[in-house]
């Protein structure tokens, strides 16, 4: 459970001979005190996420979990991401912590679009060399949002890597497991029809997409600079990645019928809202239905970049959409007042699932 390559069991340091080999593993570069240093301090915050289905402590081998209370039709939903080279900016800047909620809000997300529910986290963070606290921040963030969600951190791993990581890298990934029941699965696209409603859900920022280009395009410059809402540009690149599930249980205690729902991740809009609709819909998406934040608007505008292309590589202010049948909108729209009538689903002659923009 989080624990370093080596594993928290290593020889005792009294022990003339595994002072010698923790030497000459150091000299590899591979140091275990600071792994287990790393275990140590992350402890507290992996145990607080603990829901009483964990049965094994800090440490063990393996982490155990009690399915309980389960439906009639229980299905597990699974998902692994990375948080990407938003690490990078993260490192550059002293964001750790941050980087924690972007990967397990961002692996929370992709099971709550399927109508899941989460019970459990894992997380892998490697580097080509540990600095304990940093792992310890990473970890702390995870917990947080761990905590936030109901889910607990189950385990992990933190590996020292050097010669496969380049100095001062590193990465970070987790796997989050949910459940759901097979009725309440998602999306129902059986039920989508033209006519129904897409809604959308502001984005935090960039969330944890797009950043390769992202940091070419502020290489040069000034991160401190303020924007409209009073935040630098720094804090608005690495603003953690938002969990949506506070916002879906709003519209599920609202007894609003959710037929659908994207995260819009990698791929942007365009790539994403098709990924839930059946074969002869399309969906029609007015662009001028909300304002883009001015992070986007500058990111666009400093890169030169095509307007299709930035819906394609951002979120452009839009994390989640939700699609309802056109008799909710109403309910929708007093249950969430942040959600914002971005467009409707068409039919359409074509056999792919699409994106149409209009102006």
């Amino acid at each position: 459970m989080s624990e370093s390559e080596q594993g928290t069991s290593s020889l005792p340091n009294t022990s003339g001979f595994a002072s010698q080999l923790s030497s000459q593993y150091a000299a590899a570069g591979v140091d275990i005190e600071a792994g287990n240093r790393a275990v140590e301090l992350m402890k507290a915050a992996v145990r607080s996420t603990f829901t009483p289905g964990v049965l094994a402590d800090v440490g063990s081998f393996g982490g155990l979990f009690a399915l309980s209370d389960l439906p009639a039709q229980p299905l597990l939903v699974a998902s692994t991401d990375g948080a990407g080279t938003k690490v990078k900016l993260a490192a550059e800047h002293g964001g750790w912590q941050g980087i924690g909620h972007d990967i397990v809000n961002h692996c929370l997300n992709d099971i709550l679009v399927q109508g899941a529910r989460p019970l459990f986290f894992l997380d892998y963070i490697a580097a080509d060399e540990l600095v304990p606290e940093n792992v310890a921040a990473v970890v702390t963030g995870m917990a947080e949002a761990c905590s936030a969600a109901g889910c607990a951190l189950l385990g992990g791993e933190t590996a020292e890597m050097p010669g496969v990581y380049t100095p001062g890298s590193c990465d970070v990934a987790g796997t989050i497991v949910g459940l759901v029941n097979r009725d309440a699965l998602l999306p129902r696209s059986h039920e989508m029809q033209p006519g129904d409603r897409l809604f959308g859900l502001p984005s935090s920022g960039p969330h944890t997409n797009g950043y390769s280009l992202l940091r070419r395009i502020l290489a040069d410059r000034d991160l401190d600079q303020q924007l409209e809402d009073g935040q630098s540009l720094l804090d608005a690149v690495l603003a953690p990645h938002r969990s949506y599930l506070p916002a879906l249980l709003k519209l599920e205690e609202a007894g609003i019928a959710i037929k659908g729902l994207a995260h819009i991740t990698g791929g942007g809009l365009v790539d994403n809202v098709p990924r839930i609709l059946p074969s002869g819909l399309r969906a029609r998406i007015n662009r001028r239905s909300w304002k883009v934040p001015l992070l986007f608007r500058l990111l666009h505008d400093w890169s030169g970049m095509e307007l299709e292309e930035a819906y394609r590589v951002f979120n452009m202010g839009i994390g989640m959409v939700v699609v309802i049948s056109a008799d909710q909108t109403g309910l929708i729209q007093t249950a969430l007042t942040e959600a914002i009538t971005i467009g409707a689903l068409t039919a359409s002659n074509q056999p792919d699932p699409d994106v149409v923009f209009e102006e």
